[in-house]
């Protein structure tokens, strides 16, 4: 059983509590309180076959609508989806602006702007054309909100300095909420392999644990047991 103490400032799923599911192209579950597992990319990202499949499968939850006997199915929609996007991710499709380690920085300045006010970030691992990240939302403040700061702040700062204009980012974001210590565990340790599985060197600018996570002892590990 896994018995390791929750980190700072870290909420897992409340079976009892509120919740609600935010449907628009993707199911986004939200839960006040709650830590999210998140991953939000450049729009050129992904390449056309994987986006025709994903309209596909859009379809396919549209036409299944709220039947609570199509639960199963939609887990398994759900969990075909990431896997094949996160594995088209880490191909490196697209212009890859991130490998610039100054675009790089921009956002790891986004993502930490506020911390401690309006949200906690746990950890955070910046790929070439994705980013991975562990938030957890205050009370009153949205995580839609929080994300679509982060995009446009540093869109319109990496625009600026590369001297173009137009859509960086994907507007919608892949979310879950993190169930519990043991989930999160497994999520740290997933994003935190992410780079190594495409030879991209983990360095602290790109691949963080909050300082007082890794003081509770929740850090990215050499020895990955998913």
């Amino acid at each position: 059983m896994f018995n390791k103490p929750a980190p700072p400032h870290f909420q897992g799923f409340d079976p009892l509590g509120q919740f609600h599911n935010d449907q628009r192209k993707l199911p986004h579950w939200r839960q006040p309180g709650a830590t999210y597992f998140v991953t939000f990319r450049l729009a050129d990202a992904l390449p056309r076959n994987v986006l025709d499949y994903l309209a596909r499968v859009r379809h396919e939850l549209y036409r299944l609508g709220s039947d609570p006997a199509a639960n199963e199915l939609r887990d398994r929609y759900e969990r075909e989806t990431t896997q094949k996007v996160e594995s088209a991710l880490d191909e490196g499709y697209g212009c890859c602006i991130l490998k610039d380690s100054d675009n790089a920085q921009i956002i790891k300045e986004c993502l930490e702007f506020g911390i401690g006010e309006r949200h906690w970030l746990g950890c955070a691992v910046i790929m070439s054309n994705h980013c991975h990240i562990v938030i957890r939302p205050f009370e009153n403040v949205g995580l839609d909100e929080l994300l679509q700061k982060v995009k446009g702040i540093s869109a319109r700062r990496i625009n600026q300095r590369s001297g173009t204009t137009g859509t960086l980012w994907e507007t919608e974001s892949y979310d879950r909420i993190i169930r519990d210590e043991e989930h999160l565990y497994r999520v740290i340790q997933y994003i935190g392999r992410n780079p190594s599985k495409i030879g991209q060197r983990r360095v602290p600018q790109t691949c963080w644990v909050h300082p007082l996570w890794i003081e509770a002892g929740w850090d990215f590990e050499e020895e990955l047991l998913l």
